[in-house]
């Protein structure tokens, strides 16, 4: 034994992580180092500084422009542009395709550029905090980036903690320090941390810190929040060292005037920042949509190209070879002038792909997002916090959320807990009746809390009447049976309690008149109506998740020894004496309480005799000394005295949900979105709360994870028979331990999971740590394919977060690091159904509304080219003047199409939220889609022919009203582009649901601006000029004033829209989809709207038949007993009490996750 503990020892020793106190040079040496580049080598142990942006000055240029040639579609324009300055084949002046192809990547740029700016700041502001860390012998204010592993740091009242940090010492007796640990976990209750002995002893002046020269072997960094394990090496002694030991980067120093630390984990060692995850660059469906539309139009336009090529190929052998009016004085064969026709059509036809569209679809995300942040309804006024948009790109698939995780602490809930109900020998006090107009005046009390409200006053009466002995025991248990610390700031008493449960019942207790004033390690002092008492303590038994109870044994001033106890209502009726009275009755208020969401609390006592404590006091001193399993076997001892208790009654405490929780859950419930809530508590406080936001209702059937287990096992049974039929051989398991033995079995139960879970209308996963959190949603987007969105506001989030499609960050006093890490933030989760319902479903309906056209109008402008391909010998002759094709995307058809991706609305924000079923769309993604692209490909098909033979037709054989014939190929073309222009922008019309003055403008405008630069570019004078850039001369003025050109224009448009008509009638009438149906009773559902608001009343309370359900709902981790026990957290000898303020303040408080 002792040469196996001798070898585990000296493994960790040449294993672990090794910090020298004092001595930065320590971590340099050769033996630390590791290679980062080749044969670089750097030290292994981080800086302080931390790095969040993604460009610096040298990299940004090169890595902007490789993401953004990762599009298809730039890459595609780059290689255009390369083709059209080759002489050979350039069909079109390359200014053309570069123009537009450096304002997509200068927009792009810029924006990146903007995003990263803000990181930089960020990271800028951390980095430069200061501290005060041990140099040269003495403190010296140092920057965060500049703090190594080794250093001493002090830290005082307020600052923030820089580093994972070992706490040595503290102002406070027995180095105690408390923090707040909010950045970290969202949770805003104080935490303690405690020094060692010998380091609070040794290390208390500035002198002997310089000579701290302790070794310290830990574990490696690594992101488990809740666990750390390290030795301390010093003047030849070993110290065991845990997290109580530990300060972590992200809390705050609280309520202790100063404390000293040695850095052991740095910057992105830290543990905060290992549960950072890995920043993921996040695209949309429709991003991934349009890359494979992308290469399908490429695909279809090599194989065009190709088609045109060919027949170039033949034309020329047969025809064109033999017309001597077309030499060319070019001794080239027919399959040479083929190929180089080939890329005289990628050039002609690259419109097919336009490059505009991402300029388009950059600007109109950019407009999206501002929309966002403007928006008055998702402002919360009382932290003067407004919703964000962190990211300008992933505003669509707002629009297409299929699951939701959430965390439960600070996103949910508020993190206040009030005092409700209580029922006491039988009887419920509390009730909400119709008597109870006015809350209770606690005047009478000078200890009261002024913000504690209750609202029976019959219990106050009985209380002050001193008859009722059980209602005495009840309130006197509460300010009892805990472990809150009490202390004393200017005269003031300031609870710190390890859950806000205990807080909200000793409070209570205090307001009614039974008051905590202090403690000592074996003393309890309250104040009973006015009368000081002091309780001597002779056993704490602390509450843990496995006992879900706890019970302190007193010995009274009269000399009596009484066990109280409270705990889940489970365990504590298996323990109740036979001659326990009121069993029935307090189950039914239990019952009642359950009903209302409330949770609950059992509370119960018993007399033990002097011999029985005796006896059970040295089985209890053998446990706590055992040196295996002594957790388990203190428990065991603790059952024996825990029993035959008599009830006293039950307590209701509300878990306050923030405004609009259940509404919201309710609404996206009928959107067809799932909600899981993913937390760190036990089972019945995530069940409870499941229960108050109506996550979970009535008419559901639960099951638990032991229940889903049997399921695991019977489907892999049946897989086995599957395989056993089908002749293959199932790869092994260990059947012993019931872990999966390789990757195969793995992924099977990981799909079983997602499987059984996503058949649940909801999934609650308790005990679940962030790097959980974030697997749970992986697996739910590898195996389900599905769009996601996380949502939390505690560091404990971030990896989250970071994993979803889509990461919101709840802003507030839980701290920043969720909003930092997120794509979306504000200030309540209510404001989720806004953004989703309504921004995100109008953002995808207008985006998909813009790309559906904006494949259409090129298909429609391209495609003229090829009919004409058929008429020119397949020569790559353009059927446009040179500059329309320029400005066609930019100038003449792009402004109307914008404002319906930045304005289009089917139906207001009110019937958006009235009628979720309008969301399904975007989930079944059936607005965008092949189908929807393949649409607009006939549609511009269609167009295209409509548009070039009409004309071509009217053009044949013709003779103007002035005897001249207008069919030239200049005329020609003057006409088809003003069909066309005039066709697009009608087009857009007749889609456009929500018409603005800005819309009117721009549809009338586009068509005015075609019209106003044709005139100018095709007049003489600019010809004198640019003799070589502009040919049409005249054109315009000559074709334009023959009446039966305009009749050709006029007939073209009609016909093209014609279809478009009757089809959107059709369907509208015939097969209405919701919106549809909506929109036609658009005008109805406002005025029923406006007279709901006028009549609007809260709600009466609604009572179910729900079953009782145990909240015992105390911080999962332990108390503070063992503290107490230790007699460390005495801050010095009880001595005469100054006479307290009239009010007694309170620390704000917050449920662990």
């Amino acid at each position: 034994m002792f040469i196996l503990i001798f070898l585990l020892t000296f493994c960790v020793v040449e294993a672990g992580w090794q910090v020298k106190a004092n001595d930065r040079d320590f971590c340099k040496l050769p033996e630390f180092k590791k290679k980062y580049f080749l044969c670089l080598k750097k030290s292994k142990y981080s800086g302080n500084a931390i790095k969040t942006y993604k460009y610096n000055v040298l990299t940004f240029l090169p890595l902007n422009l490789y993401e953004q040639f990762k599009r298809a579609a730039n890459l595609y324009f780059l290689a255009l542009l390369i083709l059209q300055i080759i002489p050979q084949i350039s069909t079109l002046p390359w200014y053309t395709t570069l123009v537009p192809l450096v304002l997509v990547l200068g927009i792009t740029a810029i924006k990146d550029l903007v995003d990263d700016l803000a990181r930089h700041r960020m990271d800028k502001e951390i980095n430069n905090r200061k501290s005060e860390v041990l140099l040269d012998g003495r403190f010296q204010e140092t920057r965060w980036m500049d703090i190594q592993v080794g250093d001493v740091v002090r830290l005082k009242k307020n600052d923030f903690i820089p580093a994972d940090i070992l706490l040595l010492s503290s102002t406070d007796p027995n180095s105690l320090c408390y923090v707040e640990t909010a950045e970290l976990d969202g949770e805003t209750n104080l935490k303690f941390k405690m020094g060692l002995k010998v380091t609070h002893e040794s290390l208390q002046e500035e002198s002997q810190l310089a000579r701290f020269d302790a070794m310290i072997v830990c574990e490696e960094p690594n992101n488990r929040l809740d666990k750390f394990t390290g030795t301390m090496n010093w003047r030849r002694d070993k110290y065991p060292l845990d997290l109580d030991n530990m300060l972590l980067r992200g809390c705050k120093v609280r309520n202790t005037e100063e404390c000293r630390g040695l850095v052991i984990f740095a910057g992105a060692d830290t543990k905060i920042m290992r549960n950072g995850g890995k920043t993921r660059f996040k695209r949309t469906k429709i991003d991934y949509l349009m890359n494979y539309m992308v290469y399908t139009i490429f695909v279809m336009l090599i194989l065009v190209c190709a088609g045109l090529a060919i027949g170039h190929s033949f034309w020329y052998e047969q025809i064109g070879s033999n017309a001597w009016y077309l030499y060319d004085a070019k001794n080239q064969t027919a399959s040479y002038r083929g190929f180089l026709s080939f890329w005289g059509y990628i050039i002609v036809l690259n419109t097919m792909v336009p490059i505009s569209l991402y300029v388009s679809v950059e600007v109109i995300r950019l407009g999206q997002s501002k929309f966002i942040n403007w928006d008055l309804q998702m402002y919360y006024s009382e932290k003067d916090t407004p919703a964000k948009a962190r990211t300008t790109t992933l505003n669509e698939q707002l629009g297409q959320i299929e699951y939701i995780f959430s965390d439960k602490t600070g996103t949910l809930t508020q993190n206040i807990m009030a005092f409700k109900k209580c029922t006491i020998s039988g009887r419920t006090y509390g009730e909400s009746c119709r008597t109870c107009k006015s809350p209770v005046d606690f005047s009478w009390n000078k200890y009261a809390d002024r913000k504690f409200k209750f609202l029976d006053n019959h219990l106050i009466t009985c209380i002050r009447s001193k008859k009722d002995v059980e209602m005495m025991e009840f309130f006197k248990l509460l300010s009892l049976c805990h472990t809150v610390m009490v202390e004393q700031k200017e005269g003031e008493l300031v609870y710190q309690a390890a859950s806000p449960d205990e807080g909200a019942l000793v409070t209570a207790a205090r307001c009614f008149g039974f008051v905590f004033l202090s403690r000592t390690q074996d003393t309890i002092t309250i104040s009973e109506m006015g009368t000081e008492k002091t309780y001597e303590m002779l056993a704490l038994l602390d509450f843990n998740s496995d006992r879900k109870r706890m019970s302190i044994i007193l010995k009274c001033p009269d000399g009596r020894i009484r066990l109280y106890c409270k705990g889940a209502d489970t365990v504590i009726y298996q323990r109740l004496s036979p001659n326990s009275k009121h069993k029935e009755t307090t189950q039914e208020a239990l019952d009642g309480f359950a009903n209302e969401t409330l949770r609950t609390l059992c509370l119960c006592y018993k007399d033990i005799s002097a011999a029985e404590y005796a006896a059970w006091a040295q089985k209890h001193k053998e446990a706590s000394v055992a040196m295996t399993d002594r957790d388990q076997a203190l428990d065991r001892v603790s059952e024996l005295i825990e029993t035959n208790l008599m009830l006293i009654g039950a307590t209701a405490i509300e878990d306050k949900l923030q405004d609009g929780v259940p509404e919201t859950i309710a609404k996206l419930a009928k959107a067809n979105i799932k909600i899981w809530v993913l937390t760190g508590d036990k089972k019945e406080t995530a069940v409870n709360i499941g229960y108050s936001c109506e996550l979970l209702t009535d008419g559901m059937k639960i099951h638990y994870g032991e229940d889903n287990e049997i399921l695991c096992e019977k489907k892999k049974k049946r897989r086995r028979l599957r395989l056993r039929r089908l002749g293959k051989r199932q790869p092994p398991s260990n059947p012993q331990d019931g872990q999966p033995m390789d990757d195969w079995e793995k992924e099977l139960r990981q799909r079983d999971f997602v499987d059984m879970a996503c058949e649940c209308s909801a999934v609650i996963c308790c005990r679940v740590t962030p790097k959980q959190k974030a697997n749970v949603v992986s697996l739910v987007k590898r195996y389900k394919k599905a769009v996601t969105l996380s949502i939390g506001d505690g560091a404990n989030d971030v990896n989250m977060i970071k994993t979803a499609d889509i990461g919101v960050g709840i802003s507030g006093q839980e701290g920043m690091q969720a909003v930092m890490s997120s794509d979306y933030a504000f200030a309540q989760f209510r404001y989720l159904q806004r953004l989703l319902l309504v921004h995100g479903r109008w953002s995808y309906i207008r985006m998909c509304k813009f790309l559906r056209y904006f494949f259409y109008k090129n298909f429609a402008f391209t495609l003229v080219h090829f009919w004409f391909s058929f008429f020119n010998g397949y020569s790559a002759q353009t059927a446009y003047e040179d500059w329309f094709i320029t400005l066609y995307n930019v100038l003449y058809s792009s402004l109307p199409v914008l404002l319906v991706g930045l304005l289009d609305q089917d139906v207001n924000d009110k019937l958006s939220l009235r009628f979720p079923k309008l969301y399904l769309p975007g989930q079944k993604g059936s607005l965008f889609n092949y189908k929807n692209f393949f649409i607009s490909l006939f549609h511009g098909i269609f167009t295209s022919l409509i548009i070039f033979f009409i004309p071509y037709g009217a053009f044949l054989q013709t003779m103007g009203q002035d005897g001249e014939a207008p069919s030239d190929y200049q005329s020609f073309a003057v006409v088809t582009a003003s069909s066309l222009i005039i066709t697009v922008n009608l087009q857009i019309s007749l889609d456009t649901s929500y018409w603005t003055f800005v819309n009117c403008f721009a549809v009338l405008g586009s068509i005015a601006i075609y019209f106003g630069v044709m005139f100018d570019i095709q007049s003489a004078g600019i010809h004198v000029l640019f003799p070589s850039a502009f040919t049409f001369t005249g054109v315009a003025s000559n074709a334009l004033r023959q009446p039966y050109l305009w009749l050709t224009i006029i007939l073209t448009v009609g016909i093209s829209l014609l279809p478009v008509i009757c089809i959107q009638f059709l369907s509208k009438t015939i097969w209405p989809s919701v919106g549809d149906k909506v929109q036609k009773n658009k005008k109805k559902y406002e005025l029923e709207e406006e007279e709901e608001e006028k009549r609007r009343k809260p709600p009466a309370f609604q009572r179910g038949g729900r079953s009782r359900r145990s909240a015992y709902a105390f911080s999962h981790s332990r108390g503070y007993a063992d503290l107490i026990a230790s007699g460390r957290s005495i801050r010095q000898k009880p001595r005469a009490r100054p006479e307290l303020r009239e009010s007694i303040r309170e620390v704000p408080q917050a449920e662990n996750i």
